[in-house]
C-alpha cells in the first residue's frame, strides 16, 4: 500500500464506523484491564459471558482479592486457561493495592509489570482507557496488516512499529479498533470476504476472493 491508498483505507473505515469501540464489556478502567487480561486465547463473547457473572460480585481489586482464588476461578471457569488467569489476576490486584492505591497505572512500564499483562494488553488499556495512540497487535491486526500490505512484518512488534509509522496521525486513536473489526468480520483468516470489502481497492491481496 502506498500513502494515498492508506489514507483512503482509513478514511473509508472511519466513514463506515466513526467511533469504533471494543466489543469487551466494561464500566471502569479496572474492569477493562480485567477483561483484556482474561481475553488472551479467548473470544470477546466468552469473556463477556464470564465478566457478566464476575463484575456484579467483584469489580475492584479489593473485591477480587476477597473472593479468594477458588471463588474467582468459579466465576471465570468457562474461559480457557482460567486457572492461570485467575492466579495472575489475584497477583495483579495485590500489586494495584500495594503500589498504585488500587488504581490502574497510566504508563506502559507499570502496566507491563502486572502479572498476565503483556505489551498487547498494555496497549489496549493505554488506547481504550487513556486515549493513547497505541497499536495492540492481535492475530486479526497481524493478519490484516500483512495481507493488505498496510504494514508487513514477521512479528507482532514489527507490525506494531510499522503501523505507528504508516497510519496517518488523524486515524491513530481508533486505528486498532478498525483493524480488529475488519479482521474479525471481513478480512477473515481462511477466506477473506473481498466481495463485501469496502477497502478492497486499496489492498495488495491477490487474487481477491470472488463472491460465492
Amino acid at each position: 500500500m502506498n500513502a494515498q491508498q492508506i489514507e483512503r483505507f482509513f478514511a473509508t473505515l472511519q466513514a463506515a464506523n466513526p467511533l469504533p469501540a471494543s466489543e469487551l464489556e466494561y464500566t471502569s478502567v479496572f474492569e477493562l484491564l480485567v477483561a483484556v487480561l482474561l481475553s488472551a486465547q479467548a473470544t470477546d463473547v466468552g469473556v463477556n459471558k464470564a465478566t457478566r457473572r464476575l463484575f456484579p460480585v467483584a469489580n475492584t481489586p479489593r473485591q477480587i482479592l476477597d473472593l479468594g482464588l477458588e471463588g474467582l476461578e468459579s466465576h471465570i471457569k468457562t474461559i480457557g486457561l482460567y486457572r492461570s488467569k485467575a492466579r495472575h489476576l489475584m497477583q495483579t490486584c495485590a500489586i494495584l493495592l500495594r503500589d498504585h492505591g488500587g488504581e490502574v497505572p497510566r504508563t506502559r512500564e507499570a502496566l507491563e509489570q502486572l502479572p498476565g499483562v503483556g505489551r498487547k494488553t498494555a496497549n489496549v488499556v493505554l488506547n481504550v482507557a487513556f486515549g493513547e495512540p497505541t497499536m495492540a497487535v492481535d492475530t486479526h491486526i497481524f493478519r490484516v496488516a500483512n495481507r493488505t500490505g498496510l504494514a508487513p512484518g514477521k512479528t507482532p512488534l514489527a507490525v506494531e512499529h510499522q503501523l505507528l509509522q504508516r497510519v496517518p496521525a488523524l486515524y491513530l486513536a481508533h486505528a486498532h479498533h478498525w483493524l480488529i473489526l475488519h479482521g474479525r468480520y471481513v478480512c477473515v483468516a481462511r477466506t477473506p470476504r473481498c466481495w463485501q470489502c469496502a477497502v478492497a481497492d486499496c489492498c495488495d491481496f491477490e487474487p481477491k476472493t470472488p463472491a460465492p
